[in-house]
């Protein structure tokens, strides 16, 4: 069982039972040579096997709490569980109050029925789409793993927990992709909602203009499910999906997107287009000049850098020395920004978004490859250089959503034993629904 439909039904049926899903995942976590201690920093082995029980037997009783009580999820190390330090993948934060409440988004899933594993690993505040963590090991992606691939960020573990079969789902966060990439990178579906869908209370912050929460999982219908009920949704469902004959994707014209694309990427992506044409669907292509608007508008460090800065400023003063020299180059980047420059940053996004609107209108999503490029070695970051650079092609694309406050959806469109690749999709501002009916479509027509 991949998906959390195929588990959801098991359990319905008396086929399996929480507690077999849970030992597994369990299992998962725990294989020696496997990736579990890279992926997960803290494992909720004894309250998971606890909660599958009480799942079993309110379900034996007639009460489960839903349709998911039972299923087994993880959650990003920024999300809030009361009684436990959120420490965001730094050791800066060691030794830190224990959080008072758990964040509501979680705290939804729990009273549905799901069965929290632990936390996973992620880059440390969040501040990158590489995936790299000095402090708790970077998990390899599934693919080439011998070699040693990043995963994507900055919920690196999600991803690589999602595709090791460490649980049906997994949290993560998306404040410049970092659920869309790590789901490219490790050949699942990655969701990032509009923004305001998901309550970000109890989320430890990167930066709040840009923040959103959603989850990685293995098909389209599960990301909509958990999506659903960490908005606080009462009846959720699998997205019926459109027919994908008729349906427009804008292709953005030039390079901004496409540029710097490796040879594997570039060949899916041009098949993955000419499947979906002969599918049906409409691929159009229209000019987006708001791309390198976009590019001027974060000239001087955008929301990320300002916003980082005024949250850790003065756990910088204090403990410096405990972060990862990388990141902390990046927070401090925020330092330099003006109040005069903020203002123009937050009055150049409103023009912006307002026009891009009128230009996407006419389609169903925009359309693109999530990542310019297949998993680079981890070794290949090494050097600073090569880290900025490799970083920025990540970033790149999946950036766009969040600037314009779009919900958009990373899903694989490689082949087996490809190179994963992935294709993203964005809708419009609260168009999440329409977006995982097209999104469902397209999942469909390239599993033909």
């Amino acid at each position: 069982m991949k998906t959390i439909a195929a588990a959801t039904a098991a359990l319905a049926a008396g086929r399996t039972t929480a507690a077999a899903l849970t030992e597994a995942a369990l299992a998962r976590i725990a294989e020696p040579g496997g990736e579990g201690a890279r992926t997960f920093i803290t494992v909720h082995a004894d309250t998971a096997r606890a909660a599958a029980a009480a799942m079993d037997a309110l379900r034996a009783a007639g009460r489960a709490p839903s349709a998911f009580a039972g299923i087994p999820i993880s959650i990003k190390d920024l999300y809030d569980e009361a009684g436990v330090t959120t420490r965001a993948g730094s050791v800066a934060l060691k030794g830190a109050p224990a959080a008072r409440a758990t964040a509501p988004s979680v705290q939804r899933l729990i009273r549905a029925g799901f069965v929290i594993l632990g936390r996973t690993n992620m880059v440390e505040f969040a501040f990158s789409g590489l995936g790299v963590n000095p402090h708790y090991g970077t998990p390899r992606s599934p693919w080439d793993r011998a070699t040693g691939r990043l995963p994507g960020g900055s919920s690196s573990g999600a991803g690589v927990a999602v595709a090791d079969g460490m649980g049906f789902a997994a949290l993560g966060t998306d404040t410049g992709g970092s659920c869309r990439i790590p789901a490219a990178l490790c050949g699942v579906v990655g969701w990032k909602p509009t923004a305001k869908r998901v309550p970000l209370t109890g989320l430890l912050p990167l930066a709040g203009s840009l923040d959103s929460a959603g989850p990685l999982a293995r098909s389209v219908a599960d990301c909509a499910v958990v999506d659903a009920i960490m908005a606080g949704a009462e009846d959720p469902a699998a997205p019926a999906p459109l027919p994908i004959k008729g349906l427009r994707l804008g292709l953005p014209r030039g390079t901004f997107l496409t540029d710097g694309m490796d040879g594997t990427v570039a060949a899916v992506f041009g098949r993955t287009l000419t499947r979906l044409s002969a599918a049906g669907a409409h691929v159009i292509e229209f000019d987006l000049p708001e791309l390198e608007d976009i590019l001027a508008a974060n000239a001087t460090g955008g929301f990320a850098a300002s916003e980082s800065w005024a949250f850790h400023h003065a756990l910088v003063a204090e403990k410096a020395a405990s972060f990862d020299p990388r990141i902390l180059k990046r927070i401090q980047r925020g330092e330099h920004m003006s109040a005069a420059d903020y203002v123009e940053l937050v009055q150049a996004r409103a023009r912006i978004i307002a026009a891009a609107a009128r230009r996407t209108a006419p389609f169903d999503a925009v359309i693109c490859p999530t990542c310019p490029l297949v998993p680079p070695r981890i070794a290949d970051v090494d050097d600073d250089a090569a880290y900025n650079r490799i970083n920025m092609a990540l970033l790149r694309n999946t950036s766009v959503g969040n600037f314009l406050d779009r919900c958009s959806i990373s899903i694989p469109c490689h082949a087996e034993g490809e190179a994963p690749v992935g294709l993203m999709l964005t809708g419009e501002h609260m168009g999440d629904a329409r977006l995982f009916a097209v999104a469902a479509a397209v999942e469909a027509a390239l599993a033909a």
